[in-house]
């Protein structure tokens, strides 16, 4: 005879469980034996602490439990019900406020937001060097995505850009930083859901489960920002994106995961203004919008003539419009005039790429573009050597792949892994007006090679 048991949806899987395991006479344990499922999870499941399992769960569950195909079908039923439906949130959680308003990204924010929502894109990596906004960028996609109903969780590795308001969430942020925890920490003591031991499905369940329980099945958002290269481990990677059929991670991180199923989206400098561009026309260039948006932070009765314009179309161009470098250029204006400011920036670049203001982060793009150059490959290392001495009478040009074939010797094949690294790094930049088949190195880099020595 089968128990009645008079319980809500949301935890009717667990007690069903239970009534099943009693009316057979089995302990926690001796289900845990015959089902493979670890005492902790039956534990979880019957306590209501853990109320969606996986299917691999439900059908080891009922084999142990000798159920009948009704009483099969209803646990089956009441696992699937749970699932659907997460466990809900009084108001959707929201990602992080930016501090100022976005610009020049239009059309990096309108890809990622189709391939979020719409496309069937579930992991995305914007990578690209430190300070070239990415941090920014997610923020402006999970903000769309928060408006047209998706929830949206926001962990912040050690080190990620603070330039905005946190979020107000604790509950769910201290799910999310188990979860991320678990991601890359070691395998779980206890061995847990659907006999897997203590990979994927242990993962999925147990100690992922927190983040499980609240998601369910929902479209939700997973912002990692500031991720490490070091990719978390792929098996439960893999089984939190199982579990959870309706999470969509957003990484952003200076390098590539490089895991199956990552989209590399790789974000670029601002675009700047051609040379000769007319004031007019310079104005409306993203770098100099971004770098007029600076100066007017530390000198608000700043305005912009056209000979100003110039001035800041040219710096914007001698910056690559890497945000982070406009930014600290601009701040160094609450102690000279923008002629003086063109003057030295023509002169070193590279000495006033630190934020007068100092503080934590100061130099963060200083820092990251050496870190970058250094964790090159040693191949990649020579090219963007070669390129730069070959680049030295000529700030502006450009090159292509066989051009890179011809300079280092090599074959297509390795030339276009060599240039594919220096792409992802973030040291060269496609040239905008070439389609991308043209490329440049940043002129900062370029200048950072002159002040360091040649290596043996």
């Amino acid at each position: 005879m089968n128990a009645h048991v008079n319980t809500d949806s949301t935890s009717r899987v667990g007690a069903l469980i239970r009534a099943h395991r009693l009316r057979i006479g089995l302990t926690q344990r001796e289900l845990a034996d015959l089902s493979t499922i670890s005492v902790r999870a039956i534990r979880d499941l019957e306590q209501g602490k853990a109320r969606r399992p996986r299917p691999d769960t439900v059908r080891l569950m009922a084999d142990a439990l000798r159920l009948g195909p009704r009483a099969r079908a209803a646990l089956e039923a009441a696992a699937q019900q749970g699932r659907a439906g997460g466990q809900g949130w009084g108001r959707p959680p929201a990602p992080p406020t930016a501090l100022h308003a976005m610009s020049g990204r239009d059309a990096e924010t309108a890809v990622l937001e189709r391939e979020l929502s719409v496309g069937g894109e579930r992991l995305v990596n914007v990578v690209g060097l430190g300070g070239v906004g990415k941090t920014r960028v997610a923020l402006e996609v999970a903000e769309r995505l928060h408006a047209a109903g998706v929830p949206v969780l926001w962990h912040a590795f050690p080190g990620a850009s603070a330039d905005h308001l946190g979020c107000a969430e604790p509950e769910s942020a201290a799910r999310v930083a188990a979860t991320v925890a678990d991601l890359y920490g070691p395998p779980p003591a206890d061995a847990a859901y659907g006999g897997c031991g203590a990979g994927a499905g242990a993962f999925g369940e147990a100690a992922g489960g927190g983040l499980f329980e609240l998601l369910g099945e929902q479209r939700v958002l997973l912002v990692l920002d500031g991720a490490p290269a070091v990719a978390p481990r792929f098996d439960r990677l893999t089984a939190l994106l199982r579990a959870c059929p309706g999470l969509r991670v957003l990484v952003t991180s200076e390098r590539p995961w490089e895991v199956p199923g990552e989209r590399i989206f790789l974000l670029s400098p601002l675009e700047v203004p051609a040379e000769g561009a007319a004031p007019d026309a310079a104005a409306l260039a993203p770098a100099v919008r971004v770098f007029l948006d600076h100066v007017r932070r530390v000198r608000p009765e700043f305005t912009a003539g056209p000979a100003d314009l110039a001035r800041a179309a040219r710096l914007c161009r001698r910056l690559d419009g890497h945000p982070g470098a406009l930014a600290a250029a601009a701040s160094w204006l609450v102690v000279c005039d923008l002629t003086t400011l063109c003057l030295s920036l023509d002169a070193d670049p590279v000495a006033l790429l630190d934020h007068l203001g100092g503080g934590a982060g100061a130099d963060r793009f200083r820092a990251a573009l050496r870190s970058r150059t250094d964790g090159l490959s040693a191949g990649a290392r020579e090219l963007l050597d070669a390129l730069c001495a070959g680049e030295a009478e000529d700030a502006g040009a450009e090159f292509g792949l066989t051009d890179v074939a011809a300079l280092t010797g090599r074959g297509l094949p390795e030339s276009g892994r060599m240039l594919r690294e220096l792409l992802i790094s973030g040291t060269v930049r496609a040239a905008p007006e070439s389609g991308g088949s043209r490329f440049r190195v940043l002129s900062l880099v370029r200048a950072a090679a002159r002040r360091t020595p040649q290596r043996a």
